[in-house]
């Protein structure tokens, strides 16, 4: 029996983070490998001196415009100007909890409505940026497969938020308002987690759809 399909949307940017937390890379194209996205999160910045988070990750958390950061050298000079020592990790994957992040511009627009204001989608930090063709919401795409390109996505979980969504993007200013709608109103979750299920690549206006 075929599969049915369901369109899901069109992928309207393609964003890579080569080092973790810093500045993201806009794509018209991207492979899409076993373990996520070409390029995508192959470094990280680790605390390697007296703090809350000696070992492991330094983060947006602890700083509001890491994002706006191209060079790791940079970021090194700023944690430093915050008392902390940094050093870059390469060579693995590191990601929070999933190899791929996906969201719908519908979702991000709920937030829109209710706050009064537009939101770019860079706080969600997506690989891809959707826009959708179907009334769903991340409960719905929980263990569907998603075709795009010709790659094929399973959908994992929803993603669960932290501060960092309430930093903007051009001035690192945080809007409290932004999480607090998002847990209260929205099960703290923005964007989906998924795994790869065949390897391939997307391109910018590619369509996504749902595997019925």
């Amino acid at each position: 029996m075929e599969s049915r399909l369901t369109d899901l949307g069109e992928i309207v940017n393609i964003w890579t983070y080569p080092v973790k937390s810093l500045h993201r890379i806009e794509h018209e194209a991207v492979a899409v490998q076993e373990d996520g996205l070409a390029g995508d999160r192959r470094a990280a910045l680790y605390v390697n001196s007296e703090h809350a988070r000696t070992g492991k990750t330094y983060r947006g958390k602890e700083d509001s415009r890491l994002h706006l950061i191209v060079e790791p050298d940079e970021a090194r000079g700023a944690a430093a100007s915050r008392g902390v020592a940094v050093e870059v990790r390469a060579g693995e994957r590191y990601f929070d909890a999933g190899a791929v992040s996906l969201i719908l511009d519908r979702w991000i627009a709920q937030v829109e409505a209710a706050l009064g204001k537009r939101l770019d989608p860079l706080r969600w930090r997506p690989n891809f940026y959707v826009r959708s063709a179907a009334a769903v919401e991340e409960s719905d795409l929980v263990g569907k497969s998603i075709a795009v390109g010709n790659v094929v996505l399973r959908v994992v979980k929803p993603i669960g938020r932290c501060v960092t969504t309430t930093y903007d993007q051009i001035t690192g200013a945080s809007d409290p308002e932004v999480l607090a709608f998002v847990a209260r109103e929205r099960d703290n979750s923005m964007g989906v987690y998924c795994d790869v299920e065949r390897t391939g690549e997307v391109r910018r206006g590619d369509v996504a759809r749902i595997l019925e």
